[in-house]
């Protein structure tokens, strides 16, 4: 009769406390808000990073997941932080039991028997920081949220969370943000001593800065590399190659890959990661291309460049300009509205060719023609006389494209270049304007042109450019047939 009173007053008692902490974890479930609150990432057409920016308090806090990291760090940080993390429920007993035995018998608090749920805890919440009086309070709470933390999401998800958030000195947070600024590349590439460096960061991330402290962050990661290599995770002689290995002694600049693009890009929207078609390499190449022209030119002029898939209607690579951070260098000139000059010739022609007004073997006449109180000239201000259009347009003779323009009228070709995604900028009633849009008088952008130039090579199948794989594409229109 006794025996059933204990074990019915245990169920009791059990359930009321499962009761009270299902209660508490409705009641005050884990805030999320910081790990949320993470940089924003502008990507390539394959998840690499081009460029990245801080958050609202000024910190980069790159997401970082298992799959971003290599698995050698994340051995090495379980062997140093938490051996048993994959099987314990948020507490270590065996940690807590020894922690406590230290501390009767010296007196102190020697360890702390923190597992990394418990770091993912305190990492979430400010005023479980170690800047916070430390408690025996402090640590049930930090306890008790570790134990949500295990009961709401998976180990995981849960290793997320540290890695976005592991202070790493500075204003860098998590292991991406760490490892793009002292080895310059993802965390899935790291060396084993790279790996180490990173797994003693978070201990003591102002001391053992490597930018300013290298000595200390040696130490620092030497003890990570001593116990990986007690535990046998890695090799003895992996050990001695990462032990005689120096330490970063400054902090790289963070991906800047389309600084223009991604700016723009980030204004638009408050995702934390916006997925491009740029593809990084020929971003890179390209980018290369347009500072060597720059430099070959004595005047340093501002280069603009924008490429297009063609097959697709996808940008692959945006340069806006010189310097970014030099003088008007943030301007996107991809963006800005410049006179095409004789840029839009083949579409005027192409849209003659469409009504069968003119054929590329036509005659024109290229002679001194006024338009009111204006005269058009050539470039070189002399007149060919009767030539096929083929050649008008090859020589990008100005008269010819005038009259052609005249025939098409300007008014169907501006409606045409907005049907094709184009708000030219125009001047109204002006002979000079309407007809002069022929030799560059209504301005468009770089972005523009090239998705103009994409619709000729897509059979006179137009639609606007498309920059961003999570949008769907706009349909394309044809506004000229193929033969033309």
């Amino acid at each position: 009769m006794i025996l059933r009173r204990l074990l019915v007053g245990s169920l009791l008692a059990a359930s009321a406390l499962a009761a009270t902490a299902l209660a508490l974890d409705r009641l005050f479930p884990p805030d999320l808000s910081r790990y949320r609150e993470r940089s924003t990432e502008i990507v390539d057409a394959n998840d690499r990073l081009l460029r990245a920016f801080t958050t609202s308090d000024g910190k980069w806090r790159l997401r970082t997941t298992v799959d971003d990291v290599d698995p050698t760090y994340l051995a090495m940080l379980k062997a140093y932080e938490d051996r048993r993390f994959d099987v314990h429920w948020g507490i270590d007993p065996f940690a807590v039991f020894r922690a406590a035995e230290q501390w009767i018998g010296r007196g102190r608090i020697v360890s702390g028997a923190s597992t990394l749920s418990m770091q993912a805890a305190r990492l979430l919440d400010p005023g479980l920081q170690p800047a916070a009086k430390r408690s025996l309070l402090t640590k049930a709470v930090q306890s008790a949220r570790a134990l949500q933390l295990e009961w709401r999401y998976s180990k995981r998800e849960i290793l997320a969370i540290y890695l976005t958030l592991a202070p790493m000195g500075g204003n860098l947070e998590g292991v991406r943000s760490a490892s793009f600024a002292y080895f310059g590349k993802e965390p899935r590439h790291l060396s084993v001593a790279e790996a180490a460096l990173l797994v003693a960061l978070p201990q003591s991330p102002e001391r053992r800065r490597p930018d300013r402290r290298p000595e200390f962050a040696k130490m620092g990661r030497d003890r990570v590399l001593a116990r990986a290599l007690e535990d046998r995770v890695i090799a003895p002689h992996l050990f001695d190659a990462a032990a005689s290995q120096a330490v970063p002694h400054r902090r790289l600049a963070m991906p800047m890959q389309a600084p223009h693009l991604a700016a723009w890009l980030a204004g638009q929207s408050p995702a934390s990661s916006i997925p491009t078609t740029i593809r990084l390499e020929l971003q890179s190449a390209l980018g290369q291309l347009a500072t060597d022209e720059r430099l070959a030119q004595p005047d340093r002029p501002a280069i603009s460049l924008v490429a297009i898939d063609n097959r697709t209607g996808t940008v692959v690579a945006w340069l806006g300009g010189g310097d970014y951070f030099g003088k008007n260098g943030q301007v996107d000139l991809v963006r800005s509205h410049r006179s095409p000059g004789s840029a839009l010739k083949p579409f005027i022609y192409a849209l003659a060719f469409e009504d069968r007004t003119l054929h590329p073997e036509s005659l024109v006449e290229d002679v001194p023609v006024r338009f009111k109180d204006w005269l058009p000239r050539n470039f070189d201000r002399e007149h060919q006389g009767a030539v096929t259009v083929r050649r008008a347009l090859q020589q990008s003779l100005n008269v010819p494209a005038v009259l052609a323009l005249e025939k098409v009228g300007p008014d169907r070709f501006l409606k045409t270049l907005r049907t094709a995604g184009v708000e030219p900028g125009v001047a109204k009633d002006e002979v000079r304007t309407s007809l002069g849009i022929a030799l560059g008088s209504a301005s468009i952008s770089p972005l523009e042109l090239a998705g103009l130039y994409s619709g000729l090579a897509n059979g006179g199948r137009f639609a606007p450019p498309s920059v961003r794989r999570d949008r769907p594409r706009a349909e394309p229109v044809r506004l000229i047939g193929p033969a033309a």
